[in-house]
């Protein structure tokens, strides 16, 4: 793909470039390698680097198992003819292999040659097996006998034992046997227990990769055999499901079998350890089928996904200069509030994680599973965490005799074990559950509350929000709610869940914009609604906060609209396929990303540059899927101070003086320290006022 655009500058409605769009696939390894930025940065925290290293692992097994994989599967199929870049597909597979390879590399470099020594230097050390002393070993034996051996199965193969199958993302050791009596050679496959800890604590702060301790005493597995090599691999597959909802009568069951074959789709990926001898890697690649660009060859350990364990170290070790400073957010509804009743009074929004989840919207649910005047709550459920308080308060709330009604989205990737469990749990319960609208996924952060005042009138309180009803990962991703009893959003509330449970085409709101009905035509009206403006004279600008930017209609639109001489503003957490700062075709467009401590997770959408913009939060990132195949929703801001606190987010993120990354329009990601840190600001001022003091 050329890096150099060459736009004619002409009227209006002149012909858009063909290629206007970056490579999707490379702009996702290149948000990756931010992420490796921050491990690479010294004047961050030692085991938040380290963190940065395992979330750099986690980001880039994702990307194998949907991307790779989806990419692979278009291919075989024959809906893949040619490649974004205009390669072949098979050339654009090798070449997203190659980018994807000097990323692991520089990785694992990093970890060996900067990582481990800086951790030895604060006496903390991840050893091999031969850097053990004889009673450390001593020690490992006896864990090994008692806790590790008796969950582990060698699997031989023979004429009478085929080539086992390996799960996605299972840690294996391939193992060559030798019998002494006849001299005959056997591989076999042993797999590291996932159940157990990934790094083995040999004392306080000394750690050894679990694989090691079994590699030491595969004599105890392989009993009167000679043990003649062992190397650590690890197969990773396409994980992505394919329900077809239209012949499923029963969606719940076809997608539990999905996810039985799921873990052994078809591979995307082998690594191996730099070790491995050709003979073991040729039968490897035989019996799985890789092709040579799929072969990752790396210094062990493999699988650095578990380093989150030695990030840990940091508040549970006494060890808390090495990570970041304990942060305790704002409380924003106390337990003695009437939360109805300030809500009567005036919209709350929240700013998590630097405003308390559990204070707030679990706060907001609990109190209303427990009042008694509470006559419904209907709530969506996208992803949630373990022994979720949302989940318990709405069957406290079912067992009460309340209406309660949850949209469960089972196909949430990656969390459907998860939401299939809690569907049962919550219907078991007596909880109306639903599971969207057929062909969609239900994306959108609804809950609504049906309350009976004193005055015998019905008032509906509806919380909105760009991030999941997951308190877990609300203490770590920045998002956005609005609590409200606004009349109109809680009737567009309504109406949205009529929509979801029911059977209902309804596509007229008020105060949200709706995917896939409106939310899409509504962006682009408002698009042109600026380059409106900005012809007559009038002020314009357009802002957007998004994870992902590649919908291709909304960035013709912000095309067009910088064409027209629109001054716009992006901000993109991750993958970005527009070209900003093109002569002639996106000169006014500025594109800037910023990652940091807390993952920016929030969509907010501006239109306006008088007085009085226009301001939207929610679910939706500019993604075809999300603006086609999924029901997203965003809520117009309306409160005057709300709006001033979300004008001067943005204007710091889009500060020169402010840590981010620019984006070239040649599809590169520069790092610009502009001294100060956004995250950091937000917490040093917390407690902004939530509860909004005029409209």
């Amino acid at each position: 793909m050329s890096a150099e655009i060459s736009v004619p500058i002409s009227p209006e409605e002149l012909p858009l470039p063909h290629e206007r769009f970056l490579n999707r696939e490379e702009s996702w390894l290149q948000f990756n390698e931010r992420v490796l930025e921050l491990a690479e940065d010294p004047k961050l925290p030692l085991l938040e680097r380290v963190r940065f290293l395992a979330i750099f692992a986690s980001n880039l097994d994702e990307f194998f198992m949907v991307r790779v994989a989806g990419l692979k599967r278009r291919m075989a199929t024959g809906l893949l003819l040619r490649a974004q870049s205009g390669l072949k597909p098979s050339d654009e597979l090798e070449r997203i292999n190659g980018i994807a390879n000097v990323l692991v590399q520089r990785h694992s470099a990093l970890f060996h040659k900067t990582i481990v020594p800086e951790l030895v230097a604060e006496g903390i050390e991840i050893v091999r097996w031969a850097d053990l002393g004889r009673d450390e070993r001593t020690v490992m034996r006896k864990l090994f006998r008692e806790r590790i051996r008796p969950v582990l199965t060698p699997l031989a193969v023979d004429p009478a034992h085929p080539f086992p199958n390996i799960s996605g993302l299972s840690l294996n050791l391939a193992v060559t046997v030798r019998n002494p009596v006849n001299g005959n050679t056997v591989f076999a496959r042993v797999k590291v227990p996932p159940q157990l800890p990934r790094f083995v604590k040999v004392s306080k702060d000394r750690f050894v990769p679990l694989e090691d301790v079994i590699a030491a005493h595969l004599g105890q597995l392989f009993k009167g055999m000679e043990i003649v090599q062992n190397h650590v691999f690890r197969v990773t597959r396409n994980e992505d499901l394919d329900v077809d909802e239209d012949v499923t009568e029963n969606l719940m069951q076809a997608l539990e079998r999905e996810l039985r074959r799921r873990r052994f789709g078809s591979p995307v990926r082998i690594e191996v350890e730099d070790t491995i001898t050709p003979e073991v890697l040729d039968l490897l690649v035989e019996e799985l089928g890789v092709h040579d660009h799929e072969i990752y060859r790396v210094p062990g350990p493999l699988d650095l996904s578990g380093l989150h364990t030695i990030a840990d170290l940091g508040p549970t070790h006494n060890r808390g200069e090495l990570s970041y400073r304990p942060f305790v957010p704002a409380e924003v509804i106390h337990a003695d509030d009437d939360i109805f009743a300030m809500l009567r009074e005036k919209d709350i929004l929240l700013h998590h994680p630097y405003d308390s989840f559990s204070t707030s919207v679990q706060r907001f649910i609990e109190h209303a599973a427990a009042d008694p005047q509470v006559l419904a709550i209907k709530q969506t459920l996208y992803r949630t965490s373990g022994n979720s308080p949302i989940v318990d308060a709405l069957i406290d709330a079912a067992e009460a005799g309340k209406q309660v009604v949850v949209v469960v989205e089972i196909k949430a990737r990656f969390d459907e074990h998860a939401n299939i469990s809690w569907a049962r749990k919550l219907e078991k319960a007596g909880c109306h559950v639903v599971y969207g609208v057929l062909g969609l996924k239900t994306h959108c952060k609804l809950a609504l509350v049906v309350r009976q005042e004193q005055n015998g009138e019905l008032r509906r309180y509806c919380h909105i929000g760009t991030g999941n009803y997951n308190p877990k990962t609300a203490r770590m991703y920045e998002d956005f709610g609005l609590l409200t009893a606004d009349p109109l959003v809680g009737e567009d509330v309504t109406d949205l869940f009529m929509h979801l449970t029911g059977y209902s085409n309804h596509s007229a709101y008020r105060r949200l914009l709706v995917a896939p009905h409106s939310l899409r035509h509504g962006l682009l009206a408002r698009i042109d609604r600026e380059i409106a403006h900005h012809k007559a004279g009038r002020a314009a600008r357009i802002r957007m906060k998004t994870n992902s930017l590649v919908d291709e209609p909304v960035i013709d639109a912000l095309y067009r609209a910088s064409q027209a001489g629109v001054p716009i503003d992006l901000w993109v957490r991750g993958i970005c396929t527009l070209r900003p700062g093109v002569p002639g075709l996106s000169e006014t467009i500025r594109v800037r990303s910023l990652l940091g401590r807390f993952l920016e997770h929030s969509r907010i959408y501006e239109f306006g540059g008088g007085r009085r913009p226009e301001m939207w939060i929610g679910s939706a990132d500019l993604m075809r899927r999300n603006l086609d195949r999924r029901v997203e929703a965003l809520v117009k801001v309306t409160g005057a101070q709300h709006r001033s606190y979300i004008a001067d987010l943005l204007d710091r993120a889009f500060s020169d003086g402010t840590d981010t990354w620019w984006l070239t329009s040649d599809g590169r990601w520069l790092r610009q320290n502009g001294g100060a840190d956004l995250q950091q600001h937000l917490i040093g001022t917390r407690r902004w006022r939530t509860v909004d003091d005029g409209k």
